[in-house]
Parts: C-alpha cells; structure tokens; sequence
C-alpha cells in the first residue's frame, strides 16, 4: 500500500502551479494568449496597450484600432478567428530591427484559422514577449521588409 501525505500533495500541487504561471516561458505565452484574445474580440485597444513602447513607435492606438478591424473585418469578411500557440523558446539576443537594442525575449509562433468571404485560411506569425521593467510585452520583427510608418 503507498502512503501519499497531504503534505506531498500539497507540494505537487504547488509545484505544478509554479510551473504553470510562474515560469518565465509560460509568462511570456500568457501574454501573447493574452494578446491574441483581445485580438479575436477586436479589442484592439487593449491589444495595443501589450506593445512594448518600440512597437507602439511603429503605429497610434487609432491607427492601430482602424487598420485591424478594416483589414480582418472589411476586407476577408472575418467575424473572429480560431488561434493556437507554440510553446515558448528563449532568445538572449533579439533584435525588433536591424539597429534595435536587443532584448532578452521569447518567441511564440502563433497559428491563427481564419473562415471568411475567400474561405479558409491560416496565419502562422512569430511573436516575441520580453519582460522589462516588472511587465511583460509583445514584439514583432521588422528585420526584414517594409516597416510601417507611424
């Protein structure tokens, strides 16, 4: 017969909070499932304000809050949209643009299905959560491309 105290179980119980919530990695997925939640709401809004502050350089609130919704809701005739993250990997040294500072940052690919007046279709975007400053904020890569004037 085994034997499990409570306190053995407590502890297990506490464990897997831990690992569930207060890891770095599993932090910095809760922001972007975070993100992308208020994104499949379209409170844009809201979304914006995850920006890490270069990011929020790249475009206004109002621009960001019309260019989304116009985009997804005009344009493919989309109502929302189903998502799906990666698991968190862990990049020292990552740059949001070729002369950007780098960062410490964990990159999440995240996966979005979309159904809408041309069908279906997916989205697959990678995503960076880096934390400053006691918040966690999400980046995107402009290494590469045209960059978005504000």
């Amino acid at each position: 017969m085994v034997f499990v105290s409570i306190g053995s179980i407590i502890a297990v119980i506490i464990l897997v909070i831990y690992l569930l919530f207060f890891l770095p990695a599993q932090q910095a997925k809760n922001t972007v499932d975070d993100f992308y939640a208020y994104e499949q709401e379209a409170r844009y809004s809201s979304s914006w304000d995850m920006f890490h502050p270069k990011m929020k350089e790249k475009f206004s609130r109002n621009h960001y809050m019309q260019d989304r919704a116009h985009v997804f809701m005009n344009h493919f005739e989309v109502k929302t949209f189903d998502y799906s993250l990666s698991r968190a990997k862990r990049i020292k040294k990552w740059q949001m643009t070729e002369e950007g500072e780098e960062l410490d940052v964990y990159k999440i690919t995240v996966t979005k299905d979309y159904g809408g007046k041309y069908g279906n279709f997916k989205m697959i975007k990678d995503v960076f959560a880096t934390k400053e400053e006691g918040e966690w904020w999400i980046l995107w890569d402009y290494k590469t491309g045209e960059e978005v004037s504000p």
